[in-house]
């Protein structure tokens, strides 16, 4: 199974996804966690290049090809791998998140973005995908609360990251079939133990 999770800034999924990946372990199941951008070696020097906060030049269409790439090397060497093995793959961001802020955000056509990744992954979607959805001001706060190292998507103007969330709850609604919105407002044990319940419903299936 693969498993992605979606959201805005400090929305608090990475820190869910850890403890989720925790209770699977625990009942027995053989799991892998990665993240995008990243995930292995080569992916990970490309999100080294596309977060750096000095590269404020960067085109965005460049942007989009970049997250592209390091999306094909993860599938590759990583996600193709563990599933054909059969293990779940649990992922930190996958093509949504493309579509929502190179697509939605940067106001560039989300059927252009589509396209570019359709080619990269060679339409490899998602069994299920939550969405945490949570206003941005609110998110944004939380990472400076906890002094998170912040990057060069984090420094956007408030008006992108409206769009990023505009942008994520029409994906959900447009892919109502594998999107699960969440109310990261919630504390995180009510989120995790919400989260995982319907994680069980599904491998069940």
């Amino acid at each position: 199974m693969f498993i992605t999770f979606e959201g805005g800034e400090g929305s608090g999924k990475s820190t869910a996804i850890k403890k989720i990946k925790e209770l699977l372990v625990k009942d027995g199941y053989d799991v892998l966690l990665t993240r995008e951008p990243g995930g292995t070696p080569i992916s990970e020097d490309i999100r080294n290049v596309i977060l750096d906060k000095k590269n404020t030049a960067m085109d965005k269409r460049t942007e989009i090809l970049l997250f592209a790439a390091s999306r094909r090397q993860h599938l590759v060497q990583k996600i193709w791998p563990a599933l054909k093995e059969g293990k779940i793959v649990v992922c930190d961001r996958y093509l949504d998140s493309s579509l929502a802020y190179q697509g939605g955000a940067r106001n560039t056509k989300v059927e252009d973005v589509l396209k570019v990744n359709l080619f990269a992954t060679e339409n490899t979607w998602p069994d299920i995908t939550f969405l945490f959805d949570l206003k941005p001001e609110i998110g944004l706060a939380r990472i400076h609360k906890n002094h998170r190292v912040d990057d060069r998507l984090d420094n956007e103007k408030m008006d992108f990251h409206l769009k990023v969330r505009a942008a994520f709850l029409k994906l959900a609604k447009q892919y109502k079939n594998r999107y699960v919105v969440i109310d990261a407002s919630k504390s995180s044990d009510e989120i995790v133990k919400e989260v995982y319940k319907i994680i069980k419903k599904k491998i069940k299936k």
